[in-house]
């Protein structure tokens, strides 16, 4: 189903999913199967969702993988994030509550549960749940080596 004043753009795929209205969708987005979008939440480009439902006023811009997820309303999905939602053998879930801003590249390791108002940082990989208005970051401290050199090839 597709509500009133969607917007779909080029070479987008939808599946058995359902639209509420006033979404946009796309470029190169692909919804299936079980994919639930409410009112007036954003799709963008190269981000496929499956069995996952994004909240009022929701958005995932590009680059993302949505599948088993539960997101709530005004919550904000950085650039390439992941629901990681199979270990091989089963399915989970993740849970992303409303008023949440995930940073870009973030990986949530289902089963995972993301309270209310909370911020994940850039580059984190979710692991345990996330309290409510918590900000959670997992980044290993960054290192230099001076005078690092890279390897030449051998003639």
């Amino acid at each position: 189903m597709i509500g009133d004043d969607c917007e779909i753009s080029p070479y987008t795929v939808v599946e058995d999913a359902n639209l509420a209205a006033a979404c946009t969708i796309g470029p190169f987005a692909r919804l299936r199967p079980g994919a639930e979008l409410l009112e007036g939440a954003h799709v963008g480009n190269f981000v496929e969702m499956k069995k996952a439902r994004l909240g009022k006023g929701s958005k995932a811009g590009h680059l993302t993988y949505l599948g088993d997820a539960e997101i709530g309303d005004n919550v904000n999905i950085g650039a390439g994030t992941i629901t990681c939602n199979y270990d091989g053998a089963n399915k989970f879930k993740t849970i992303i509550g409303d008023d949440v801003f995930v940073g870009s590249d973030t990986q949530l390791v289902a089963p995972v549960t993301v309270g209310k108002g909370a911020t994940i940082a850039a580059g984190t990989t979710v692991t345990r749940n996330v309290g409510e208005n918590a900000l959670a970051i997992s980044r290993v401290p960054q290192t230099q080596k001076e005078g690092w050199r890279r390897p030449v090839k051998k003639k």
